[in-house]
C-alpha cells in the first residue's frame, strides 16, 4: 500500500493513518487526482460518481499543503449538508492522524454557533463549513477567510443552488490569488455557471468514467404499478429485504413523513429524515441507521448527502427525479466500497416513457422489475397484519370482566386453531374491503 499512495506523492505520515484505516489501494480519482493537486499552481475540477473516494482525492493532498507555521484558515471545505460536513471533517481528522500540527475544525450549521465561535480563537488551519453558517461567522467578525490559499466545493452539483446568492459574498472576503478545487458527480448547467462565475479559465479537469465506475455494481431497474397499489408494492419489495439496509428517496418533505408513517404503521424498522427536521432529531436518526438500529431510511435528496455506510444494500425512488444528476446521487447510496447493489424505481405507466431519456443521458440500462401477484401482495399484507398485532401492547384499561368472557369464547382452542381462524377472519375482512373499494372505482 505505502509504495502506490508513496508514488502518488504522499508522505508517510499521512501513508501510516491510511494503513491504521486499512486503505491500501487508491481509487482511480485517487490516483488521477492527488499528483496533480500536489503540483498544480491552477484551479481544478474533478468528477467522479458519489462513493469513489472524493473526499481522500482531495483530503490527502490538502493535509499536505497546509503549512503548519502558518496560523491562518489556510484551506475552506464547503458542503451542502452538516451531515456530510461531519463526514468529510471525521475522515480528515482520520488522515491527519499522525499529524499533530495540523488543525481542523467543523463550522456547520444546525448547531449552536458559539462554541464554533471560540472554537475559531483556536489556531486553525482548515475549516469544513456550510455555505449559510460560513457567512454567519463572516457577519460576525468571528472568522478571518482572508489569507486563505484553498476554497474546496465538494458536491457541487448538489450544492449549486445554495450557493447561487451565498458564494458570492464568500467570495468576496477571499484573497484573488487563492485556487478553487470542485468536485462533483455531475456537470449540470448550474455548476457551469459556479466555474463560468468563480474559477480561472487556465484549470485542470480530472473526469473518472461514470458509466465504468457506475453501473457494473448497480442493478437499475423499475416497476410499474397504479397509485392504489404503490405502497403495497413498496412493502411487499421491503419484506423480501428484511434484514437488510436500504434508503428510500421521496422529492418533498411531506411525502417523507406520510411515508414513513406508513413504514412505521406497518412495523418496518425505519426513520425519516429531511430538512425541516432540528438536527438533533437528524443525527440521532442517522446514528441509529449507521448503527443498524433502523434500516430503512426515508429521505429527501438533500437531506441524504453525507450518507457514507457502506452497507447499503439497495435504494429505492418511491418517486421518479425531476433531473437526471438527481437520479445519479440517489443510486450512488448503493453499491460502495465495491459491493453490488439495487437502484429500484417505482414508475407509474404514464412516467415509463421517460425511462429511455434516463438511459441514454446516464449511459446505464434499466430492467423491469417483476411486479408481484396481488396474491402475493396480499399474503405480505396479512404478514404484516400479523407482526402489528404481535408488538401491540396490552391495553390494561379494558376490563377484567370483558377480557374474560373474550377469554372464554377462545378457551377451548389450541393456539393452531386460533391463528387459524384470525387468519381467516383478515382475508375475509380484506375481500370485503376490496368488493367496496372495486364497486366505487366502477362507479365512478
Amino acid at each position: 500500500m505505502s509504495t502506490q499512495f508513496s508514488n502518488l506523492g504522499i508522505n508517510q505520515h499521512i501513508i501510516k493513518a491510511l494503513s491504521d484505516l486499512k486503505i491500501e489501494i487508491p481509487t482511480e480519482i485517487q490516483q488521477k487526482t492527488i499528483p496533480v493537486l500536489l503540483s498544480s499552481q491552477e484551479d481544478f475540477i474533478g468528477l467522479a460518481k458519489t462513493g469513489t473516494g472524493k473526499t481522500a482525492a482531495f483530503g490527502l493532498p490538502l493535509l499536505q499543503l497546509i503549512d503548519i507555521e502558518n496560523p491562518n484558515i489556510q484551506a475552506i471545505i464547503l458542503v451542502p449538508t452538516r451531515e456530510l460536513g461531519n463526514q468529510i471533517f471525521n475522515n480528515l481528522e482520520s488522515f491527519a492522524k499522525y499529524l499533530s500540527n495540523v488543525s481542523i475544525a467543523s463550522v456547520c450549521g444546525g448547531v449552536p454557533i458559539k462554541p464554533q465561535i471560540e472554537r475559531l480563537k483556536e489556531t486553525t488551519h482548515i475549516i469544513v463549513a456550510t455555505p449559510g453558517r460560513l457567512i454567519d461567522l463572516i457577519k460576525r467578525n468571528a472568522i478571518n477567510i482572508k489569507e486563505t490559499n484553498y476554497l474546496i466545493l465538494d458536491e457541487a452539483d448538489e450544492m449549486a443552488t445554495a450557493l447561487k446568492e451565498g458564494l458570492e459574498e464568500i467570495v468576496s472576503h477571499l484573497p484573488k490569488t487563492r485556487k478553487t478545487w470542485l468536485f462533483s458527480a455531475t456537470m449540470p448547467g448550474t455548476v457551469k455557471q459556479l466555474i463560468q462565475n468563480y474559477m480561472s479559465k487556465k484549470m485542470t479537469t480530472v473526469s473518472v468514467n461514470m458509466e465504468i465506475v457506475g453501473n457494473l455494481a448497480i442493478n437499475h431497474q423499475y416497476i410499474v404499478v397504479d397509485p392504489i397499489e404503490k405502497l403495497d408494492v413498496l412493502t411487499h419489495f421491503l419484506s423480501s429485504k428484511e434484514g437488510e439496509r436500504g434508503i428510500i428517496f421521496c422529492k418533498t418533505k411531506a411525502a417523507v413523513n406520510k411515508l414513513a408513517k406508513n413504514l412505521a404503521i406497518n412495523r418496518f424498522s425505519s426513520g425519516a429524515i429531511h430538512g425541516s427536521l432540528t438536527q438533533p432529531i437528524r443525527d440521532r436518526i442517522m446514528d441509529q441507521f449507521r448503527a443498524g438500529h433502523i434500516n430503512i431510511l426515508v429521505a429527501t435528496d438533500l437531506a441524504a448527502r453525507g450518507i457514507d455506510v457502506s452497507a447499503i444494500s439497495y435504494v429505492v425512488n418511491y418517486h421518479l427525479p425531476d433531473v437526471y444528476e438527481t437520479y445519479v446521487h440517489r443510486s450512488g447510496r448503493t453499491a460502495r466500497a465495491g459491493a453490488e447493489g439495487l437502484s429500484l424505481t417505482i414508475l407509474q405507466q404514464e412516467e415509463v416513457q421517460e425511462i429511455p431519456a434516463f438511459e441514454k443521458a446516464l449511459g446505464i440500462k434499466f430492467e423491469k422489475f417483476q411486479k408481484p401477484k396481488r396474491e402475493s401482495v396480499e399474503e405480505n399484507n396479512a404478514y404484516l397484519w400479523s407482526k402489528k398485532i404481535f408488538k401491540t401492547k396490552p391495553n390494561h384499561e379494558i376490563s377484567i370482566d370483558l377480557k374474560d368472557k373474550i377469554k372464554t369464547v377462545f378457551h377451548h382452542l389450541t393456539k393452531d386453531e386460533l391463528v387459524e381462524k384470525l387468519i381467516a377472519n383478515y382475508f375475509l375482512q380484506n375481500k370485503t374491503e376490496n368488493n367496496k373499494v372495486e364497486k366505487k372505482v366502477k362507479e365512478h
